[in-house]
């Protein structure tokens, strides 16, 4: 996660309320009545929670508004502990230290059409985009909202305030892959000028990264909360050689390989830490990496690599730092 110093300023928190089952809605305000920093669709914001970890959370109001910025936080038991303490320890009239808006998954205002496709607590980035084209009467949108059901499904009253033609379809399977929505028919034939803006979980984004590949590069997007430490099952520690720094790093299971390299002292770019925007890009000049980003096409994995969540596949990688 990022540094401590880049949280800018506190905020308070003026409401809080359950937007659905296991997720929490915060209204985020300066806490002299200041306007905060403008922030565009898409966007997100970090802050420390209760337990003292740094995590990133979507902004989900109306980017025209000045005087707030409203989160959600969807509690993963299984995560970290920053969501559990955002839900179970933030209240009302709290301050929390909160960075400037930053954006990874920024809207192309040139398009015609816009087909979002959210998972879950995905919704949060997208609904912001949708409240932008409100005031864009010509803009035709679609959202596909899928959920394991209602109970768990945030935000459904303001879509319906939203949606006066008929454009979201909300999807509950109900935790049965066989009731999940087909998404082929909406993908199959790419719509002129349309993009694709896709926030969930990452068998999601797979999916319609998979189905999505015979649309023009650039026109399908992905957003994903995904930290690059969070270990998976087989997971193994390795060292990563930095060709122009001619250090040699160790990165345990549990960091990513952006995470070990800042801590030798190198600087990498980095936004939105999850495998998705592509701003860490790096060379990857020897071994075999375990790419888990949304961004390299087959043909650039040889020779590059996402330092935010890829890792090695083998004992060691060297890479253009």
């Amino acid at each position: 996660m990022s540094d401590s110093h880049e949280l800018a300023f506190n905020l308070r928190i003026a409401r809080a309320t359950d937007a659905a089952e296991g997720i929490r809605s915060f209204e985020l305000v300066s806490s002299n009545d200041a306007p905060l920093p403008a922030f565009t669709p898409g966007a997100h914001v970090r802050l420390r929670t209760p337990a003292g970890a740094v995590r990133k959370y979507s902004l989900c109001n109306d980017p025209s508004e000045r005087h707030r910025y409203v989160i959600a936080v969807k509690r993963d038991a299984a995560g970290r502990g920053g969501s559990v303490s955002m839900v179970d320890e933030a209240r009302e009239g709290d301050l929390l230290c909160v960075s400037e808006p930053e954006n990874a998954f920024r809207m192309s205002r040139g398009a015609r059409s816009y087909l979002f496709i959210a998972g879950g607590i995905g919704i949060t980035p997208i609904l912001s985009m949708i409240r932008s084209l409100q005031e864009q009467p010509d803009a035709k949108w679609r959202l596909l909202y899928l959920t394991r059901s209602a109970a768990t499904t945030p935000f459904v009253e303001e879509l319906r305030e939203l949606d006066a033609g008929g454009h979201v379809i909300i999807h509950h399977d109900e935790g049965d892959p066989s009731r999940a929505l087909d998404l082929w028919p909406f993908l199959e034939k790419p719509q002129d000028h349309q993009h694709i803006y896709c926030c969930g979980p990452r068998p999601l984004m797979d999916a319609v990264k998979d189905m999505s590949g015979h649309w023009a590069a650039g026109r399908v997007h992905f957003e994903s909360f995904t930290d690059g430490s969070v270990p998976r099952k087989n997971d193994q520690a390795f060292i990563v050689h930095l060709a122009r720094s001619h250090k040699s790093v160790a990165v345990p299971v549990g960091q990513s390989i952006l995470e070990a390299v800042r801590s030798a002292g190198c600087e990498v770019a980095a936004s939105c830490e999850s495998g998705t925007c592509g701003t860490c890009r790096t060379g990857l000049l020897a071994g075999e990496a375990d790419h888990r980003d949304m961004v390299l096409m087959p043909e650039e994995q040889a020779s590059q690599i996402m330092v935010c969540v890829s890792r090695a596949s083998g004992g060691e990688l060297t890479i253009d730092l």
